[in-house]
């Protein structure tokens, strides 16, 4: 079934077609009709499957066949992160372009100001992180009362990081009436309780449930000792030039010091984590996103949800310690029709982190073979070579040995 045979506005089929989308993806064709048809949603979809989209559309075409034409807010989306916000509103602009209806993002991290003047004006659909949100409600700036629609985009990482209470409030003061719509890429039990106490009779909608991550993406884990990491990085960014590359890494300070290290190996390296200023951040995602620098080193601030084109590489330089958040990383290669490749360096003292993601995504990730000679190789090669080669031979030696401990492992798991 095409876009065209929907029964959505021509100004809305006209902006899809000029996108490129021409048939919906399986979140977007188990969701459009149910929202049309005004029903409670839970969907649960991999990253990169469409799942903006599958609500922008029919919110879009709801409001836009509404009566009620006024300057009051119709439909709420809550989401976790500042960039989120900013994508979302991209996406009901672009979709929405032809239509008449007004959306608008406010998020915290930047002067309320202005965020403050736009909302004296017309707005249909408001995208919104809690904190700024609520502060704007409280000094009167801003009115929840007309609210028909609430979407919570990312909802389990909403309920997870204790939002749950500002939800509950956010729904107190809408009407009885409102249809609420969660979306998501992971699920757990314990969400799942909350979000069905949340909606009313909630459509389940759910793709590919067995198997959180894309087939379009392929997996390798690499055996790296924590310190030489970052040659393995280099080796990689230098051997894909022309790739755009996602790096995740643990903490911020670590983020910034695997920058200062690719510098010095000659290598531009964009930093994004939560100690940016919100401006900041937008501009080293436009950049990343407009390929002006190729390799962008991030927390998970940016693991969900982030939608950035044509990332051909996700290297999780540190393993996440909460598994879900290996989806949401590599979610961001592999998205759309592109495939992608996900890259995982695992050292020692990672090896119970990569069991449970393995657990998790109900899988074994490939292992990349590293002889001892391109071990050495690789660090010998590096811009930055100051090697002590007693240190480094002993360091390949601990290295194989614990890759026979994971291959024990593996095989254990098979038998």
């Amino acid at each position: 079934m095409k876009f065209e045979e929907y029964p959505i506005p021509q100004e809305i089929k006209k902006s899809l077609e000029e996108a490129g989308l021409k048939r919906p993806t399986d979140i977007q064709f188990k969701c459009i009709q149910p929202i049309l048809n005004k029903e409670d949603v839970l969907a649960i979809a991999q990253t990169g499957t469409g799942k903006t989209a599958a609500f922008v559309i029919p919110v879009l075409t709801l409001l836009h066949e509404s009566k009620h034409k006024n300057n009051n807010i119709k439909c709420l989306v809550m989401v976790p992160t500042r960039e989120l916000a900013v994508q979302i509103n991209e996406v009901f602009e672009k979709i929405g372009k032809y239509t008449k209806i007004k959306s608008f993002a406010i998020y915290g991290g930047v002067e309320q100001e202005t965020q403050i003047r736009q909302l004296e004006g017309r707005i249909d659909v408001l995208i919104a992180t809690p904190g700024r949100m609520f502060d704007l409600a409280h000094q009167g700036h801003l009115s929840l009362d007309n609210i028909e629609i609430l979407i919570l985009d990312e909802a389990d990482h909403m309920l997870d990081l204790g939002f749950i209470r500002d939800i509950r409030d956010v729904k107190q003061m809408l009407s009885q009436k409102h249809q609420t719509l969660f979306f998501s890429a992971t699920i757990d039990k314990k969400i799942k309780e909350i979000a069905y106490s949340l909606v009313r009779n909630a459509i389940r909608i759910q793709i590919s449930p067995k198997d959180p991550v894309s087939k379009k993406i392929d997996h390798f884990v690499a055996f790296v000792e924590m310190d030489d990491k970052r040659f393995f990085l280099e080796r990689i960014v230098k051997d894909n030039a022309q790739k755009k590359i996602l790096a995740f890494v643990r903490t911020k300070v670590r983020a910034e010091r695997l920058s200062a290290a690719m510098e010095r190996a000659g290598i531009a390296a964009l930093t994004l984590h939560g100690d940016k200023e919100q401006e900041d951040r937008l501009k080293v995602l436009n950049l990343f996103k407009q390929g002006k620098s190729k390799l962008l080193i991030a927390t998970d601030v940016s693991a969900r949800g982030i939608d950035i084109s044509n990332v051909e590489i996700v290297i999780n330089y540190d393993l996440p310690e909460q598994p879900e958040n290996y989806v949401h990383r590599i979610g961001r290669t592999g998205r759309g029709t592109d495939r992608g490749r996900a890259i995982s360096f695992c050292s020692k003292e990672e090896l119970s982190l990569l069991e449970t993601i393995e657990e998790y995504i109900g899988k074994e990730i490939t292992v990349m073979e590293i002889s001892k000679q391109d071990y050495i190789e690789t660090i010998e090669s590096t811009e930055e070579n100051n090697t002590d080669w007693k240190s480094l031979m002993k360091n390949v030696e601990d290295l194989d040995f614990d890759k026979n401990i994971q291959k024990g492992k593996h095989s254990k798991k098979k038998k």
